[in-house]
C-alpha cells in the first residue's frame, strides 16, 4: 500500500537551519519525499481555516490545537513549492460564535478547515461546511454527531464510541476483577457519548458496573456526592470520561476524603499536568487512553515536544499533536490529489474526499501510524493506555 508520510526530517531541517546543527537522523520511518511532484508556483498557498476556542474556559484545547497546526504549516512552507496560510478563529466552544467564525473564513476565502475543536461548534459548524462543499478536518470533536450525514467531514481523533469502548475492552482484559464507577457530565455530548459506549461494552463483557454520578456545567466545582456515592459501594476503579478540568477536582477532593481508586480517563484528560495550579502528585497513577504520548522517544515526537516547548514555553497536549496531524493529513492529501491552490473550495473539496477514502492513502503522524479514514469520516488508528508515573506517561 502506498503511503503518504508525515515528514519529520523536515522539522529537523528548519530546526538545524534556525536553531543548531543537526544530530540523530538515522531513522528514516517517519521520513519520506512529497508524495508528488507537483510544485505550484513559490508564493501561492492554500488557505486553511481554523476555529476553536482561543479564549475562554476550554482555551486550552484550541489554543494548543491551533499551535500544533501552526507548526506543521511553517514546517511545509520551509520546504518551499506549495505554501499554506492558515487563519485561526476563536469560537469559545460555542456553536452560534462557531458559525460566526466559519463565515468569516469563507469570506476570507477558506479552502479546507482544520476544526472546530470542541464537539458543540464542530457540530453546527460542519453543517454549514456540507451545505457549502468545503472540506474539513477536525483535529478533537470526537462525537459521531460531527461527521454523520456529511461526506466531507472527517475526524483525527478517536470517536466516543471508540474511546467507550476501548475503554471497557482494556478493563475487560486486565482489569475484570474491579468494582467500577462512572463519572460522566451529562449536558456535555463527548462526555455522555462515552459513557454511552463504555455502559454497553461493559455491560456486554460482564464488568460490574457499581454507581454512576452525573455533574454538569454549573455543578462542576462540587464532586462530594459523587465520590461519596462510588465509596459507599466499594468501587475501586473510578471511570472519568470527562475533560481534565473536572477530573482536577475530582482528584483534589477524592485525596481530601481519603479515598485512594484507580481513576481512570479519556483523551479529554490529557492536559492534567500542566493544569496551572493543579498539584501533578495527585494524579500519580492515573490511568488514561491517549493518542499521543508527549514523552515518547520517536524522533518525530521528540522533534515536535522540543519546538513545542520552545515556541510557546509548555509541553504539547494530545490537542497540539491532534492540530500537527491535521494540517498534515490536509497537506499530502492535497499533494496526492494534485491540488492547486488556484482551485476553488468546492473543487478540493471533491478530490479530499476522494484522496482521503481511497484504499492506499494512509498518514503517519505524531497520533497514529498508518492513519487510515473511512467513508464515514472516522479515523483508524491504535490507541495507547498509558500511566502517570512521576510526572510523566507510561505505556502501558
Amino acid at each position: 500500500m502506498k503511503k503518504f508520510r508525515m515528514i519529520a526530517l523536515a522539522l529537523a531541517a528548519v530546526m538545524c537551519v534556525s536553531l543548531t546543527a543537526c544530530g540523530g537522523g538515522d531513522d528514516d520511518s517517519k521520513q519520506t519525499p512529497d508524495p508528488t511532484g507537483t510544485t505550484p508556483v513559490a508564493g501561492e498557498a492554500f488557505k486553511l481555516g481554523g476555529i476553536g476556542p482561543l479564549t475562554g474556559e476550554n482555551a486550552i484545547y484550541g489554543t494548543s490545537a491551533m499551535n500544533g497546526a501552526q507548526i506543521a504549516v511553517d514546517e511545509i512552507n520551509a520546504k518551499g513549492g506549495v505554501q499554506l496560510e492558515l487563519n485561526a478563529q476563536d469560537d469559545e466552544a460555542d456553536g452560534e460564535k462557531g458559525v460566526n467564525a466559519y463565515n468569516n473564513l469563507k469570506d476570507w476565502g477558506m479552502q479546507a478547515l482544520v476544526g472546530c475543536v470542541t464537539t458543540g461548534s464542530c457540530i453546527a459548524v460542519s453543517t454549514e461546511l456540507n451545505r457549502d462543499r468545503i472540506f474539513g478536518l477536525t483535529p478533537s470533536a470526537s462525537s459521531a454527531d460531527v461527521t454523520a450525514g456529511k461526506d466531507n467531514m472527517f475526524q483525527v481523533c478517536f470517536t466516543d464510541p471508540n474511546q467507550g469502548v476501548t475503554s471497557a475492552d482494556y478493563m475487560a482484559e486486565h482489569m475484570a476483577d474491579k468494582k467500577i464507577a462512572i463519572i460522566y457530565r451529562n449536558d456535555d455530548a463527548y462526555s455522555q457519548g462515552v459513557r454511552d459506549a463504555f455502559a454497553a461494552e461493559a455491560s456486554a463483557k460482564g464488568l460490574n458496573i457499581v454507581y454512576e454520578g452525573t455533574f454538569n456545567k454549573d455543578t462542576q466545582t462540587d464532586f462530594n456526592v459523587q465520590l461519596t456515592g462510588a465509596q459507599s459501594q466499594g468501587a475501586d476503579l473510578v471511570y472519568l470520561p470527562i475533560y481534565y478540568q473536572p477530573a482536577s477536582v475530582i482528584l483534589s477532593q477524592a485525596k481530601q476524603m481519603n479515598y485512594a481508586p484507580t481513576f481512570f480517563g479519556i483523551d479529554g484528560m490529557d492536559g492534567i499536568l500542566t493544569l496551572e495550579g493543579f498539584d501533578t502528585a495527585l494524579a500519580e497513577g492515573v490511568m488514561l487512553m491517549t493518542p499521543f504520548n508527549a514523552w515518547g522517544t520517536d524522533d518525530l515526537t521528540k522533534n515536535f515536544v522540543t519546538e513545542y516547548e520552545s515556541r510557546y514555553g509548555s509541553t504539547p497536549n494530545q490537542f497540539a499533536a491532534d492540530g500537527y496531524d491535521a494540517v498534515y493529513a490536509i497537506y499530502n492529501a492535497l499533494m496526492a490529489a494534485e491540488c492547486t491552490p488556484d482551485m476553488s473550495a468546492a473543487d478540493i473539496c471533491e478530490k479530499l474526499v476522494a484522496q482521503f477514502t481511497a484504499a492506499d492513502f494512509s498518514v503517519d503522524g505524531l497520533t497514529g501510524t498508518s492513519m487510515t479514514w473511512s467513508a464515514n469520516g472516522e479515523v483508524a488508528k491504535a490507541p495507547v493506555i498509558v500511566v502517570i508515573e512521576g510526572g510523566a506517561y507510561v505505556t502501558q
